[in-house]
């Protein structure tokens, strides 16, 4: 089967990661342990995930001239993703991200954007071939918004499937859901979204129909090892997770997101597509790392 085309629009950052017996409270200094760096950044996971599942990946990003931007370009064009539109910031460094991971695998994460608070709306749009033949477009909110906000509406005006992974939480403009066909917050990015404290099937319910009422066509409401919440065409269900022990959950909404897309692209159901999802990231969480731990292909059962 050919390989469907997906455009990941997205940040791109370098990960330092202490892994420590727990994570520091304000004030507290505490000694880790083991020391390691890898490719991070919610786009640059995503689009990963999506080429290592069965995608045929262009990145759209923005990074430094220097020692991290070049290394990570050279990591995503060995995964074999398109970066012909990485575009080099000469002002402002590449992103990196702080990470302190926990004995359970939890963890905190400060991240210093750099370059990818400087990614236009016309450096991405200028990509506009590759979007007339893509099949999905993927971003998240480690970009400017109003790069968000154009890049969905052209896209919807192409006729395009966008999805947001609407990650970091934050709040956002009414004007963007209507250009969406999907979104997929966790817990808290939903509440932020809707007022609508999510921790059960009956209030991922409400806070998915606020979505919806917003202009958004379908909501995945990502609940952790609870599995993911799907409310499409006026019904909800609760796809469970797959029981794991986890000893890293860092790069596991990337790897859903990444999954989710080829799977949608492939012309699966949300349902096939969840499941996929949920099988890429059950993997995700017992590795290290975040590019480090997304799965490829052939390591997941796929129901034929």
């Amino acid at each position: 089967m050919k390989k469907k085309k997906i455009i990941v629009i997205g940040s791109t950052n370098t990960d330092m990661v202490v892994k420590s017996s727990g994570i520091p409270a304000p004030g507290e200094t505490i000694l880790g342990g083991n020391f390691f760096m890898n490719a991070g950044g919610k786009g640059a996971n995503q689009a990963v995930a999506a080429a290592r599942l069965g995608g045929e990946v262009t990145f759209i990003a923005k990074t430094g001239n220097d020692l991290f931007g070049k290394q990570a370009l050279e990591l995503l064009i060995n995964e074999g993703i398109n970066c012909k539109y990485l575009f080099v910031d000469e002002t402002a460094p590449s992103g990196v991200a702080l990470i302190t991971l926990d004995a359970k695998g939890e963890n905190s994460i400060v991240v210093a954007s750099g370059a990818n608070n400087n990614l236009t709306a016309d450096e991405v749009l200028s990509a506009r071939s590759e979007f007339e033949a893509a099949d999905v477009v993927l971003m998240q909110l480690e970009t400017p918004i109003d790069t968000v906000i154009k890049t969905a509406e052209a896209c919807f005006l192409l006729g395009k499937k966008v999805v947001l992974n609407p990650a970091p939480a934050c709040a956002l403009p009414p004007e963007l859901f209507k250009y969406l066909y999907l979104i997929t917050p966790n817990e808290t990015e939903a509440e932020i979204l809707t007022g609508e404290a999510v921790s059960d099937i009956a209030s991922a319910t409400k806070a998915a129909i606020d979505l919806q009422n917003l202009g958004v066509q379908h909501v995945i409401i990502t609940m952790g090892s609870q599995g993911a919440f799907l409310y499409s065409d006026g019904k909800g269900q609760l796809i469970p997770a797959q029981k794991v022990e986890a000893i890293d959950t860092t790069a596991a909404g990337d790897t859903f997101n990444g999954a989710l897309a080829v799977a949608i692209a492939e012309g699966k159901s949300l349902t096939e597509a969840v499941a996929f999802g949920n099988q890429a990231a059950a993997i995700s969480v017992t590795r290290l790392g975040a590019q480090t731990s997304v799965p490829y292909i052939h390591e997941l059962i796929i129901n034929k």
